[in-house]
């Protein structure tokens, strides 16, 4: 089986996410403390007892790549091996956990490029007041008419490209007033405004872009031990200087996930695990492999300890 390891980005977190696993698990536990060591703060504290913080950019982010990986930790202990996985990719901020999990970069780094990628992205959403707008089943060329639209008020690009008929916009809040009034001349139905800090993967995250290029300097990576499949460029990555320079380009560009999915197939990938919280990337798999005329053999989320018991 050809199967694919796929990360979760944010608005996959939850109050208490990873709790089930850190009280069922002490590998889990493990890397939760790790995690914690590294950021110099209590990430249990922020994403369990807490309230709505979790929901935070700089929360949410680190939250949700410590919980990942403690799932994969469990995973391994069951008999998961990485090397044998046929390659791995991560949607926006899921990519830091699948360059973990791919060995190029260690857990603490990855933590603490995700903290500061998250604080830098949550700064530039207060500095350029700015969201993003879902495209109910709107084509490419739809939104891209859109786009065009926003611009005419401030920035607004497209910003994810996940599965037919799901792309998002973002860019500066008149742009997208802009873009959503103008959707049923265009076609597109509903337009709905995302509970978001800010207009990620645009023009208006350009000074977290340029932070996040600094840090990424002082960061050693190693090639890939698998398949890593970029959002920036739908294609494998492996030069370490050329993955540092699509995750500095990635906070501006737009996430090039439906792409992406469609290399993986066509590499002929036949089952997906998804370890972390939600199953959203199972979901956008489902949907790409029936457009491109294929099937997934097995589609696997693994969000809470029950799902250890479900078959691949």
């Amino acid at each position: 089986m050809n199967e694919a390891v796929l990360f979760p980005g944010q608005g996959a977190q939850f109050p208490g996410m990873g709790r089930d696993w850190v009280t069922a698990f002490p590998s889990a536990a493990r890397l939760f403390e790790r995690a914690e060591r590294a950021l110099g703060f209590s990430l249990r504290a922020a994403c369990w007892d807490e309230g709505e913080r979790v929901h935070r950019t700089d929360i949410a982010q680190p939250g949700i790549l410590t919980t990942s990986a403690a799932i994969v930790a469990v995973l391994e202990e069951r008999g998961l091996e990485r090397t044998r996985s046929a390659l791995t990719a991560g949607l926006s901020l899921g990519e830091y956990t699948a360059l973990w999990y791919a060995g190029v970069l260690e857990f603490e780094d990855a933590v603490r490029l995700v903290r500061l990628r998250g604080e830098a992205m949550q700064a530039a959403s207060e500095r350029t007041p700015s969201s993003m707008t879902s495209l109910m089943g709107a084509t490419s060329e739809q939104a891209e008419a859109l786009a065009a639209v926003g611009r005419t008020q401030g920035i607004c690009a497209l910003a994810n490209l996940n599965a037919p008929g799901q792309i998002v916009l973002s860019g500066e809040l008149a742009a997208l007033d802009a873009a959503e009034a103008a959707a049923p001349q265009h076609g597109v139905k509903r337009a709905v405004r995302l509970s978001v800090a800010g207009g990620f993967h645009s023009e208006c995250m350009r000074s977290a872009s340029e932070q996040l290029e600094r840090a990424l300097a002082e960061v050693t990576l190693r090639a890939p031990r698998i398949p890593f499949v970029s959002n920036v460029t739908a294609s494998p990555l492996r030069d370490p200087d050329e993955i540092k320079q699509a995750l500095a380009r990635q906070v501006c560009a737009p996430v090039l996930w439906e792409r992406s999915m469609r290399y993986t197939l066509d590499s002929g990938i036949d089952a997906v695990l998804e370890p972390g919280p939600g199953n959203v990337l199972c979901g956008l798999m489902r949907r790409i492999a029936k457009d491109a005329g294929g099937q997934v053999v097995s589609l696997r989320g693994v969000e809470r300890p029950d799902d250890l018991e479900v078959p691949a």
